[in-house]
């Protein structure tokens, strides 16, 4: 498996917190369909025998075991997930237990009116900048996870990403809603990926070249 010098035998994570981002992407660069159906996606979720905790009680996966070791590293150093407004609303705040463990940070110009009593954990926050130094402040020394893939473009158009993962998984989606979209930066580099092959997924992290 390909690594970088950044990669610790600790799970493959770096001691140093990290701006990341991670969704699982059709072989052609899609997270849904045109109408926010997942389809086929998920299916590594329920491709193997491992039972993965979950803090969200509604949410069962049953992994293979590289499905599990991804999971693991995904989540065990998180300490805040970034989020969009749109994903947040189909997702209803996950019921303000995200399944990856952490607290929730939402990119929206304008909270829900009922929001401190019905997601007292998630914090709304204007702009895409704003938000990532808040799951900073809130994470710590862990690292922030961005779930959403128009504040991951709007996070690497601003520098602010420190490795782009992907979950890759063999279908074809021939529409839909793009993982990665025309950056207003232009081309960015990445560094060679560290590779997980998983049952119904190919799991990748790229660093991003600084």
């Amino acid at each position: 498996m390909p690594v970088t010098d950044e990669t610790t035998t600790n799970g493959g994570r770096s001691p140093v917190a990290k701006v990341f981002t991670h969704m699982t992407m059709s072989l052609d660069g899609f997270i849904a369909s045109p109408k926010d159906e997942i389809g086929e996606l998920f299916e590594w979720y329920e491709a193997g025998g491992v039972d993965v905790p979950d803090p969200n009680e509604t949410v069962d996966s049953q992994v293979d075991d590289a499905g599990a070791q991804v999971m693991g590293e995904l989540t065990a150093n998180c300490g805040a997930l970034v989020a969009g407004r749109r994903l947040f609303d189909i997702a209803d705040g996950w019921g303000d237990k995200h399944p990856v463990g952490a607290p929730v940070v939402v990119v929206t110009h304008r909270a829900p009116e009922d929001a401190a009593t019905k997601w007292p954990t998630t914090t709304f926050v204007d702009g895409v900048e704003a938000a990532i130094v808040r799951a900073k402040e809130i994470a710590g020394d862990q690292d922030v996870t961005i779930a959403s893939a128009a504040i991951t473009q709007q996070a690497l158009d601003l520098g602010l990403v420190d490795e782009v993962c992907v979950s890759l998984v063999p279908v074809l989606f021939g529409e839909g809603i793009p993982y990665f979209a025309k950056l207003a930066r232009g081309h960015l580099l990445l560094e060679d990926p560290v590779v997980v092959q998983g049952r119904r997924a190919l799991h990748l992290r790229y660093p991003v070249r600084r």
